[in-house]
């Protein structure tokens, strides 16, 4: 069966999402207390590759696996071999062809501001501080004139293989920034994401927020495709992966709906139909830790856990 999760993730201690050569990921320490309930290591498909030091209030995968634990149960079992710094919210059973990824409408991500000289002694690791005073009303009016179908390459970074491709392009379909007290927060949702975009208008806004750029500038940033023009690169801790949202429905096995949209298509990456849609490899069977291994230093017994903390009714949990 097809199991859609939804993750929260501290990622001060990882090198992002991904699996990398040159450190821990999230991935890898998901596989690991996925692998000590299943007693294998299915391969799992993210919606994002979040970069190192990224964090994740709602990040979606799903990977195959034959079990006989209830979907609903799947969190409370998993979590029990995560570290706290990352969570199984949820679980549910989606459609065989479903891929977190490629099925996925908009994604939406939060960039978290302390607008004040002095830190906050609690939760310094979750923003960037700017001590001079962000005009939150200039920034909202600036990331505004994002919000549409644009040439994005002035907010991306260098290396990027979409820019090398000529792939900048991409859709904001909303774009705003609120302001609570010392907190600035700039959420951004869009069909695409280029190298570090999030980081970069966030920069770009707080330089209008700081009077050293007017919001009507924006557009004439964008039509340059020019890095140098837009603002600067914030720091990763500060952004976080909100939500993805599934748009249109989907009818899973057990009955359930989850909205998404399938446009999965081999042009996306480049790969094939089975790859894309996250297709099942042949004699891929998990059975739960406690059938391969009795003696199991923390026996789990799935179907004695309570409810998952959180589960997914339809696109609004995601959003």
């Amino acid at each position: 069966m097809n199991y859609l999760l939804i993750l929260s993730y501290d990622g001060t201690n990882y090198c992002g999402f991904q699996v990398q050569p040159n450190g821990r990921s999230v991935a890898q320490t998901f596989q690991d207390g996925l692998e000590a309930v299943l007693g294998c290591r299915p391969d799992i498909k993210g919606c994002s590759r979040t970069d190192a030091g990224v964090h994740a209030l709602g990040f979606a995968l799903n990977f195959h696996a034959d079990t006989r634990i209830p979907p609903q149960k799947l969190p409370l079992a998993i979590n029990q071999y995560l570290p706290m710094d990352i969570r199984v919210l949820s679980a549910r059973v989606v459609p065989e062809d479903f891929h977190a990824r490629y099925a996925a409408h908009t994604k939406t991500y939060l960039y978290r501001i302390h607008n004040s000289p002095i830190d906050s002694p609690f939760d310094e690791k979750y923003y960037t501080r700017v001590p001079r005073h962000l005009d939150g009303e200039r920034m909202d009016k600036a990331a505004k004139q994002f919000v549409g179908r644009h040439d994005f390459l002035a907010l991306c970074a260098a290396g990027s293989s979409a820019a090398a491709h000529g792939d900048t392009v991409r859709t904001i379909t909303d774009c705003g920034v609120v302001r609570k007290g010392d907190e600035v927060e700039i959420t951004v949702t869009a069909d695409g994401y280029l190298y570090n975009m999030v980081r970069i208008l966030a920069g770009t806004l707080c330089e209008v927020g700081a009077g050293r750029m007017g919001p009507e500038e924006i557009p004439a940033i964008l039509a340059s495709r020019d890095r140098s023009k837009a603002g600067p690169t914030f720091p990763a801790k500060g952004l976080f992966l909100k939500c993805v949202n599934y748009d249109s429905p989907l009818s899973p096995p057990d009955g359930g709906q989850l909205s998404q949209r399938a446009t999965a298509t081999t042009a996306a990456s480049g790969g094939n139909r089975e790859e894309l849609l996250g297709q099942r490899p042949a004699g891929h069977e998990c059975r739960p830790r406690h059938e391969v291994d009795a003696g199991s230093r923390n026996p789990f017994s799935p179907w004695q856990a309570g409810q998952a903390c959180a589960t997914i009714e339809n696109s609004r949990a995601l959003r």
